[in-house]
């Protein structure tokens, strides 16, 4: 079974070598979902995560053409790798010049706990500053499945195969991070952050 394996990213990675077009797609349909689950677990910004897994398949396709893939057989790890060393330079770049967390929507559209009342200009921005604030405080998985539920709209299914990881498990994480995110709230409220 290993042995049939190995064959196959051998035979793949002569293909994508030789400039194959079916091979890229092929490339691009195993591997770009992970890619994508990978980046966005690790990142705020679901842009930024696609257009790093864009970019970890090109550079796959670029490293075969030059001969830069010494064992064909370890394709799978090489395009992980090199997914990996994206964002982490992406993650690194942003240390040096970091930029503010945001949800990747509009986080104004962050509803009143109070609907009926009005809210001041400071007010909206007081509770959004509090629900990042708490947000930064969640692993980055829990952050990406609560992204891809909020911001994208998308279901326990689709999420677990952007993420690689069960429907169950997203469920399961996202409800104990919606927990998390209350207690905190509420333990902010208590000790008079949030005037609500």
């Amino acid at each position: 079974m290993a042995d049939r394996k190995s064959e196959r990213w051998k035979n793949l990675s002569r293909c994508l070598q030789a400039g194959d077009a079916a091979s890229e797609n092929e490339l691009a349909r195993l591997f770009y979902p992970h890619l994508l689950a990978m980046a966005a677990s690790r990142l705020s910004d679901r842009e930024t995560a696609r257009e790093i897994a864009q970019e970890a398949i090109l550079a796959v396709l670029s490293a075969l053409r030059e001969g830069r893939l010494r064992e064909p057989e370890k394709l799978p790890a090489f395009v992980v790798g090199t997914g990996r060393n994206l964002i982490n330079n992406y993650l690194r770049s942003r240390v040096q010049r970091p930029e503010p967390l945001t949800l990747g929507f509009d986080e104004t559209t962050i509803p009143s706990p109070n609907p009926g009342a009005s809210e001041s200009l400071f007010e909206k921005e007081e509770r959004r500053d509090v629900v990042l604030s708490a947000l930064q405080e969640l692993k980055a998985v829990d952050r990406g499945i609560l992204f891809l539920t909020l911001a994208e709209g998308l279901k326990p299914q689709e999420i677990a195969l952007e993420m690689g990881l069960k429907p169950e498990t997203i469920r399961l994480r996202k409800s104990r991070a919606l927990s998390r995110l209350r207690r905190k709230l509420e333990k902010m409220k208590r000790k008079g952050r949030l005037s609500y």
